[in-house]
Parts: structure tokens; C-alpha cells; sequence
């Protein structure tokens, strides 16, 4: 008999379980999050150019896009634990090849190995899924995008410390972010516990033998295909946001390494008070179908902001002293192939104007990813949960893939601002298609009163 009593403990997250996810997915992100802001510059400092740059970008996804299936398919089949392990012992080998690296092509090649197995946050997206209930579910994935930042919020702040430290040398962040890589593979170890059950392995062995005609035959599901679609086509815009933002920023308002910083801080603290407080309560009074909406919209706007963002460099600006950073880090090669800005009218509008883009942009970012995973989950079966999100992570790693190549392309030829106005335009078309095709489904049954 159900009571009000056990009516109420099933609408709350049962936080002691997700808890070890969390944690670890943290502490795994917090590799990465030290070396996103430093990739731009990493490049630039080996005579990169912003195409070059965007190849850069692309190598990482593209291995995601054939891992992230197989690993999903994996756990299904023989649990979570032992995958995520794997994964996360080859993504600490990538970071320590990119702490070595002496030239552009180790560089990609350790981002190459990462990407390989970078798609273990689908494993542990598919683990939150296994500890949750269908009206918890949205803030147990939220949870991994919490994750995310606060790695955008410590991650960029060790890395200005290791940068300072190390005399701004480059390598200095990549051998911290493999001392947390190392770890997360430590913590999952003895913490963890495996969340899929031995009579739930194995229900699925279609998954990750045929990736395309996996996702073709997701993409064909009435219930999911156009939520696949739609997560792939944000995916395709919002992408270009993340991968040319440094870039944008050291070429538009001269801010550098440790600039950059304060603006993966913001954005952190935003998506830590979205993913972590606020999405859970959302997605039961209003549904993940509205959060989606919603989401679009605001990341449309906030990509036309960026666009429009005045050119002038932050007060603490200085070319000759960014020149300097660049030819003197340990890396360099000692030529710097993107324009950076004039020093002679330096001020704060630049600078506050994108802070005040990042709001919008960062809250629908928050809101969208797990909103759409927690849609698709709800529309399918449990045994192909882990398939299916593995899909899901294949196709944002297609998107990711592609991105980086057509936004450097666009960025060196038609400047810094057109990937975000053209990106924005676009998330505003997705916005109209997602209201006609992102139909209401049973699950908003169990959605909270609204009022």
C-alpha cells in the first residue's frame, strides 16, 4: 500500500547512494576541467592557428564518438565498475603524455587516447540511473552537470596555481590533472559499489556491436528519435560555445590563461547552483520537456550576447606581455599565429558585457544535457538504458567532433564573433522544431501541481 509517507521518500534523491558517483565523477572532471582553459593556449604556444586549434578540439570527441557507445554497452553487459576503471586508468595515461609532450602531434595524440575512453560519463550517468527513481532521475543527472561545475570552479583555479608555480609553463597543469585522473581511478576502486545488479547484466548484446545501425535504429524509436536529434543539433552549436570561448576571449578582450579562469569560475558557480539545487525541483513541477525548451531559448540568447560582445580589451591587458606568455612557455615554438588585440583603450565593458552573456548561456547549458538524458530514460526500457545513453553520448561526440573544425574555420575566416551569432540563430530554429516534435509523453503523469 502506497502512503504519503512512502509517496514522499520516492520524490527525493537518495543522496548517501549517489553520493560515491558523484565524488568520483568530480574528481574525474576535475582533470579535465584543469586543462580545457589551457588548450587554446597550449596550441597557440606550439604556432597553432585557430583551424589548427579547432583540429585540436575535434581529436578528443571524435575518439569519444566511438567510445562512448561501446562503453555504455560494456557496463550494461558486465557491470559498471569494471569499465569505468579501464576507462579512467587510460584517460590518467593521456594526461601524462600531454605533460610530456615536446610537439603539436603529442599533444593529439594524448588528446586522441583520452578520447578513447572519455566517454565514461556515460557509464556513470547510466550508474545515477540505476540509483534513482523516474521522479529523481532529472537531478540525479543534474548532478553530474554540479559536477561539471565545480570542476569548472577549482579546476581553472589549480590550474593558475600550477601555472604560477611552474613559471607558466603548460605541462605543469597536465601532470596535476593526471595526479586527479589517478585519483578518481583509486576512489572508484574502494568506493564505488557496483549499482547494476548480476540478473540486470547481459539483458542487451545488441549494443556496441554496430554503433551506426545502433544509433539509426535509437534515431528510428518514436519515442526517443527526436530527443537523440535534438541532443545532437544543440550539441552542434552549444560545442562550438565551449571550444572557442578562450579562444574568442584572448583574441577579442586579450585575456589570457589566468583571465579565463574567472570566466570557468562564473560559469561553474552558475551550473553548480542549477545541476545542484534547482533542476531537481524544476524538472518535477514543470517536466523535462518545458526545461528543454527553456533551455534553448536561453542558450540562444546567450550565444547572441557573446556575439556582440565590444571589443575592448580588459583593463589588465597588455600584447607584449601576452607575447611574452606565449614565447616563453616551455612548449612554444616560439611563433604565435592569432591576432591578438591592441592595447591602447583597454576598459571593463568588454569584459562585464560577457560575464552578462554567460548567464543565460550557462543556465540553459545546465538545464539541457541532463533533462534530454532523463527524457530518453524515462521512454525506454531498463535493460538498454546503458546503450541507449550510450548512443546519446556518441552522438554529442559527433557533434563535438564536427564543431571545432567548422567553428576554427568560420572563426579565422569570418571572424571571432560569427560561430556565436550563427550558433545562436541556430539554437533559436531548434527551439521552434523542439516545440513541434518534442511531443508530451506518459511520464509528465507524475509531474508535481504546478502553482
Amino acid at each position: 500500500m502506497t502512503t504519503p509517507q512512502t509517496t514522499a521518500a520516492a520524490d527525493k534523491l537518495d543522496f548517501k547512494r549517489i553520493l560515491p558517483i558523484f565524488v568520483i565523477v568530480l574528481v574525474d572532471l576535475m582533470g579535465l576541467t584543469i586543462i580545457i582553459p589551457l588548450l587554446a593556449f597550449y596550441a597557440a604556444a606550439f604556432g597553432a592557428d585557430p583551424f589548427t586549434v579547432g583540429l585540436l578540439a575535434t581529436a578528443y570527441p571524435l575518439m569519444q564518438l566511438f567510445g562512448g557507445p561501446l562503453l555504455g554497452s560494456l557496463s550494461d553487459r558486465y557491470g559498471r565498475k569494471p569499465v569505468l576503471l579501464v576507462s579512467q586508468l587510460r584517460t590518467f595515461v593521456g594526461f601524462m603524455l600531454l605533460g610530456l609532450a615536446n610537439a603539436l602531434p603529442l599533444v593529439l595524440l594524448s588528446r586522441v587516447i583520452d578520447g578513447l575512453t572519455g566517454g565514461n560519463i556515460v557509464v556513470a550517468q547510466a550508474a545515477i540511473t540505476d540509483s534513482t527513481t523516474e521522479k529523481t532521475r532529472t537531478q540525479g543527472l543534474g548532478l553530474i552537470g554540479a559536477a561539471f561545475g565545480l570542476g569548472f570552479i577549482l579546476g581553472p583555479v589549480i590550474s593558475g596555481i600550477a601555472l604560477g608555480v611552474g613559471g607558466n609553463n603548460y605541462h605543469v597543469p597536465a601532470f596535476v590533472a593526471a595526479a586527479f585522473s589517478l585519483t578518481s581511478v583509486l576512489l572508484t576502486s574502494f568506493w564505488f559499489k557496483e549499482t547494476l545488479p548480476a540478473d540486470r547484466r547481459g539483458q542487451n548484446r545488441q549494443g556496441g556491436q554496430n554503433m551506426v545501425a545502433a544509433a539509426w535504429r535509437a534515431l528510428r524509436n518514436p519515442l526517443i528519435g527526436a530527443l537523440l536529434a535534438l541532443m545532437f543539433l544543440q550539441q552542434l552549436v552549444f560545442y562550438g560555445f565551449e571550444s572557442l570561448l578562450t579562444l574568442f576571449t584572448l583574441t577579442r578582450l586579450g585575456m589570457n590563461a589566468f583571465s579565463n579562469a574567472l570566466v570557468f569560475v562564473f560559469v561553474g558557480l552558475i551550473l553548480v547552483l542549477v545541476q545542484g539545487k534547482y533542476i531537481g525541483p524544476w524538472s518535477r513541477k514543470y517536466g523535462e520537456r518545458r526545461l528543454i525548451y527553456a533551455g534553448l531559448g536561453l542558450l540562444a540568447i546567450g550565444l547572441l550576447l557573446t556575439a556582440f560582445t565590444p571589443g575592448q580589451p580588459v583593463p589588465w591587458y597588455s600584447q607584449s606581455e601576452m607575447l611574452r606568455e606565449l614565447s616563453q612557455a616551455e612548449a612554444s615554438s616560439g611563433q604565435v599565429n592569432v591576432t591578438l588585440p591592441d592595447d591602447s583603450a583597454t576598459g571593463w565593458l568588454g569584459f562585464v558585457w560577457l560575464m552578462i552573456a554567460m548567464i543565460p548561456a550557462s543556465i540553459g547549458g545546465g538545464i539541457l544535457s541532463p533533462s534530454i538524458n532523463s527524457l530518453i530514460t524515462k521512454r525506454i526500457s531498463a535493460a538498454h538504458i546503458g546503450g541507449t545513453l550510450g548512443v546519446s553520448s556518441s552522438l554529442v561526440s559527433a557533434a563535438n567532433a564536427i564543431t571545432p573544425l567548422i567553428g576554427g574555420t568560420v572563426f579565422q575566416f569570418l571572424g571571432a564573433s560569427a560561430p556565436f551569432l550563427i550558433g545562436g540563430v541556430m539554437m533559436g530554429v531548434l527551439l521552434l522544431a523542439a516545440i513541434r516534435h518534442v511531443q508530451p509523453g506518459p511520464e509528465e503523469s507524475i509531474l508535481s501541481p504546478v502553482g
